[in-house]
């Protein structure tokens, strides 16, 4: 009952946001409503929007489902460092990256751009839970296959697609939600989108009913993201119990094909971390407005780190029995609470901030630009990222264990705490690092509710960078990038298993 009740709260907070965009809009008269939906700009954006998630989705799963197979899979050389490589793109924020090429060449405000920045910056999602998914699998199935006379490529597709199904849809889904809310990058990049007007629209009207009206259509695209990845994941249990993913693992020799993917894996690392680290290297040498505020510099670090570490924390709590009810109790309901946890994640995140700023000052003012509130905001815009990190390590948490832990005298409580949520630490691990690096890039949220006198490092970046001050705002993008990398260096290790020993 407990579980349900914490589920339903949770639910009832994500919601907010959506909640308040529909009562905006619904202050429109039907006519007016649908002269706002049937503009030419709207056939636009729609048009922009859906090509670019389509375009980043094709590129991100390939690269992940890819680069996760030769890491995992193969006997790739230098599978360790490959694998921190292939993590360390989410130490580096997408605006910062579309900073980096654009500083560099105008060359990418394109479609073209749009798609391969975004892919550069989000293919770790995919990549991650794939391979924390493969180190689940018992390796027992991949050897009946092949002594049923199963060739590599037959093994992949009948037995490890299957497997990581439920990681690589997951994954994907953050993907699709994070280009349906990306505003930073696109706006350097140039390219309209939902997110960008939406923006664009309250920037000159405070409260918009076409903004609203915008808003409104970017929930129903993610309402739609959220029933397909539903329908396409499927109810198959993936739990086991036993060590047998802890036996070597027969890889695939890649022969010939060594050194090709050894040039491929260092082309997609070049792309996405050797462009905008070299290119925030390039400014703070030769940049006119190059300055190294210390104070600025570290009054913005720790509130950073501070605003991170505690909205991590919070979005894990709220995550944790999304994902138990929608693993452990499947059915309608628990499917109704995960998927409400994913709603407001497709909206931008100063629609969020708008929907707090109007709740805070209505109904409850003393905590108006307060911490708590902020950290509401972030919990509501990053829930998704926690509750898909820990549904993956609940998928293959056995519930045997538990109800062998209750039948010598456990409670029900204890027995989870003592028996599941070791097993599921990866994927705790993984939620709260993912929440620390979205926290510590959030913009527009973080600028309409942070309280006075508070500045982070990715506000300091976007006023300096959206001044064309490059060589100011390298010193906060660099430092972002290096207080990023630790939760990187989690996700690399402890998300997917324990360190590098199994990738030895």
């Amino acid at each position: 009952m407990l579980l349900v009740l914490a589920g339903l709260l949770v639910a009832a907070l994500a919601l907010l946001p959506f909640g308040y965009v529909v009562v905006y809009a619904a202050t429109l008269s039907p006519q007016d409503a649908w002269d706002l939906v049937v503009r030419p700009r709207v056939g636009e954006l729609a048009t922009n929007t859906l090509a670019l998630m389509g375009g980043v989705l094709a590129v991100t799963g390939l690269l992940g489902l890819g680069c996760a197979w030769l890491v995992e899979r193969t006997d790739l050389p230098l599978r360790t460092l490959w694998h921190v490589l292939l993590a360390a793109p989410l130490a580096v924020p997408a605006f910062v990256n579309s900073y980096g090429w654009v500083s560099l060449t105008h060359d990418v405000q394109s479609y073209r751009g749009a798609v391969l920045i975004v892919s550069m910056s989000y293919f770790p999602l995919v990549y991650l839970p794939i391979v924390a998914a493969l180190r689940m699998l018992d390796p027992a199935h991949e050897e009946v296959a092949r002594s049923l006379g199963y060739g590599s490529a037959a093994t992949f597709r009948r037995v490890l697609l299957p497997g990581v199904r439920p990681a690589l849809l997951g994954g994907a889904l953050l993907v699709a939600l994070h280009c349906l809310a990306e505003f930073g990058a696109l706006q350097m990049l140039a390219y309209p989108t939902f997110t960008t007007a939406i923006f664009d629209q309250y920037a000159s009207a405070f409260s918009s009913a076409g903004a609203n009206v915008l808003a409104c259509l970017l929930g129903l695209a993610c309402l739609l993201l959220v029933l397909l990845e539903l329908r396409l994941r499927g109810g198959r249990a993936l739990a086991r119990v036993g060590e047998g993913a802890r036996r070597p693992v027969e890889r695939v020799r890649l022969g010939l094909w060594r050194l090709p993917a050894l040039a491929a894996l260092t082309g997609l690392i070049t792309l996405a971390l050797g462009v905008p680290i070299g290119s925030l290297v390039h400014w703070l040498v030769v940049g006119s407005s190059t300055e190294f505020p210390v104070g600025d510099l570290v009054s913005a670090a720790v509130s950073t780190v501070s605003l991170a570490a505690a909205a991590a924390g919070v979005a894990t709590a709220m995550a944790l029995p999304v994902a138990w009810l929608a693993v452990r109790y499947r059915g309608a309901a628990s499917n109704v609470v995960e998927r409400t946890t994913f709603m407001a994640h497709a909206l931008p995140g100063i629609v969020v901030g708008l929907a707090l700023v109007t709740i805070s000052i209505r109904y409850a003012q003393p905590i108006y630009q307060t911490v708590p509130v902020l950290l509401a905001a972030y919990a509501i815009l990053f829930l998704p990222r926690s509750v898909v990190s820990i549904r993956a390590s609940l998928e293959h948490a056995p519930p045997v264990l538990d109800e062998v832990a209750r039948s010598l005298g456990l409670g029900r409580l204890k027995a989870a705490w003592r028996v599941t949520v070791p097993l599921i630490q990866p994927g705790l691990g993984a939620g709260a690092a993912l929440v620390f690096l979205s926290v510590s890039t959030e913009l527009t949220a973080t600028l309409m509710l942070a309280p006075l006198g508070t500045n982070t490092l990715a506000m300091e970046f976007w006023s300096n960078s959206s001044s064309v001050k490059y060589g100011a705002a390298a010193p906060y993008a660099l430092l972002l990038v290096l207080l990023s990398l630790p939760a990187t260096w989690l996700l690399a290790t402890r998300a997917t298993g324990g360190g590098s020993r199994w990738l030895q």
